[in-house]
């Protein structure tokens, strides 16, 4: 199959399982968006699953590509640490599937497929473990650090944070204002005091 083909079937299938979720699209649907035949769509898929699978891997690929544009080895890795989570927070507003993913609700969709969603999702701490590392080579980050671990925690609050996003009230601005600067702290100095201040 043409890859240009292929890539439209892709777009298609995204744009329908992020406008009637999983369960309520169907590949007649899909091949009608993608004006192709049914049997075509087959050709790019085993499945519905394997073709949902394949959206969501082409989903985590962009969401990567997007905040890597923003890794600078000449920035200081803290200050890109805060600046992919920001412009990763936005790209997850705009891609319903992705969050599909990233909560796990792909997950209760695909329960066969939780190991090869788990892997899909390990993928969005590429850029974090990238700027991570960057930390630990410019001497910001403890030469120690247990990056992918790490980096999965970050995802965690990013992903918690994504939560809070939506929650409305009057102080919502400040709140999360607030809750940023708090949860940048906490990552960047911990909770001790470092023994060579406590001395001083």
């Amino acid at each position: 199959m043409e890859q240009a083909k292929r890539d439209g079937i892709l777009a298609e299938a995204g744009r329908a399982f992020g406008r009637f979720g999983f369960k309520k699209t169907s590949i007649d649907q899909i091949a009608k968006m993608a004006g192709v035949a049914k049997g075509t769509v087959y050709l790019a898929c085993q499945s519905k699953q394997d073709l949902f699978y394949q959206v969501l891997h082409r989903e985590v690929r962009k969401w990567i590509a997007d905040v890597s544009t923003l890794i600078d080895p000449r920035v200081p890795a803290d200050e890109l640490l805060l600046r992919s989570s920001e412009a990763g927070v936005a790209y997850l507003e705009k891609r319903p599937l992705l969050k599909t993913l990233l909560f796990g609700e792909a997950h209760s969709l695909l329960p066969t497929w939780a190991d090869r969603l788990d892997d899909l999702r390990a993928l969005g701490s590429e850029n974090v473990q990238q700027i991570l590392r960057l930390g630990i080579k410019q001497g910001r980050f403890v030469e120690d650090l247990d990056v992918a671990t790490t980096a999965e925690l970050l995802l965690d609050l990013q992903l918690a944070y994504f939560v809070l996003h939506d929650r409305p009230g009057a102080d919502h601005d400040a709140r999360l204002a607030r809750r940023k600067a708090a949860a940048f702290s906490l990552v960047l100095n911990g909770l001790r005091v470092r023994p060579d201040a406590a001395g001083a």
